[in-house]
């Protein structure tokens, strides 16, 4: 009785360490994952806090929880399928890649098609603001969710990339790990961001000075940071969006773009961050003309599908 009871405990002493090496296993991958898809992790940041601009201040909130929760669910779905598409159609990665790289492209060259139009931003009156609806939240939440969606799709991608383990179990949590903590990482910097002005108006009611000249700051600062964060985030569209196209191009056939790239960046003598800038900027323009013919496209479709029909009038 006693030899078994002993066994049992051995049983549970090797489980136990299996366990932490399983544990340990996902924490290193987790770990390696996130920094290798930091680059978009920051990209995602800085796209995010431009959807919910325009929002009366009281709804700031739960417009960014709406948007985080759609964002766990879009990883849910993703995590799901990219597991079982690496175990019986790992090519289809590149395609899907490619639509999502279309789609960020399009949202990148309608914004800049829209400056350039209005030549006034996205600048909301107090009107405006006042009066946005639920409705109006509920676009604004679906293209948050949509445009997560794809950069989620890249993150877990690049993710999945960088598992070293053969486990099927591991590379699942550690893909959870992953989505976890880039959706609390993105949307907790913006829930910070879109309430820092109000951060400000506290501390100027404080009484240490230099509290109230800190919030002072932030509430000056906030306008500027924002428009600074929306240039950025299309800029980041372009250039994810544009890279894509061009890394995933070339896998499924179609190498001149990616060629091109590459033969002016081993053509620059520079840094490696210089060499990384010219990369980015190839893509981003490359991410704009690509999304300038799709805005041209869904343009002619719409006056194609939605045009009047001429109404002919005359006797009888």
């Amino acid at each position: 009785m006693s030899s078994s009871f002993f066994a049992l405990l051995d049983d549970i002493a090797v489980l136990a360490k299996a366990a932490a090496a399983s544990i340990d296993d996902v924490v290193a991958g987790a770990a390696k994952a996130s920094a290798k898809s930091a680059g978009v992790v920051i990209d995602d940041a800085a796209v995010s806090p431009q959807y919910v601009q325009g929002i009366n201040p009281k709804r700031e909130l739960p417009v960014v929880w709406k948007i985080t929760r759609g964002s766990l669910i879009n990883k849910v779905f993703i995590i799901a399928g990219i597991m079982l598409l690496s175990t019986v159609a790992p090519w289809v990665f590149a395609w899907l890649l490619l639509a999502g790289g279309t789609y960020l492209a399009y949202e990148g060259a309608e914004k800049v098609r829209h400056w350039v139009k209005s030549r006034n931003g996205d600048a909301h009156t107090v009107e405006q603001v006042v009066a946005r609806t639920e409705t109006d939240e509920k676009q604004i939440v679906a293209s948050a969710t949509r445009t997560d969606l794809v950069l989620s799709v890249e993150i877990m991608l690049i993710s999945l990339t960088n598992i070293d383990a053969e486990s099927w179990g591991i590379r699942l949590a550690t893909l959870i790990v992953v989505g976890l903590l880039m959706t609390l990482a993105v949307y907790g910097t913006v829930a910070v961001l879109v309430k820092m002005d109000d951060v400000g108006f506290w501390l100027r009611r404080r009484r240490p000075r230099a509290l109230k000249v800190l919030g002072t700051w932030l509430v000056k600062a906030m306008p500027g940071v924002f428009k600074g964060l929306t240039i950025i985030g299309t800029l980041a569209m372009l250039w994810v969006g544009g890279h894509l196209l061009i890394v995933n191009l070339a896998e499924v056939g179609v190498p001149w773009f990616y060629a091109l790239v590459h033969s002016i960046t081993v053509a620059v003598s520079a840094p490696a961050i210089v060499i990384w800038l010219i990369d980015s900027v190839l893509s981003a323009i490359f991410g704009l003309a690509w999304g300038m013919v799709a805005v041209g496209v869904l343009w002619a479709f719409a006056r194609l599908r939605f045009r009047r029909p001429s109404v002919h009038t005359g006797g009888h």
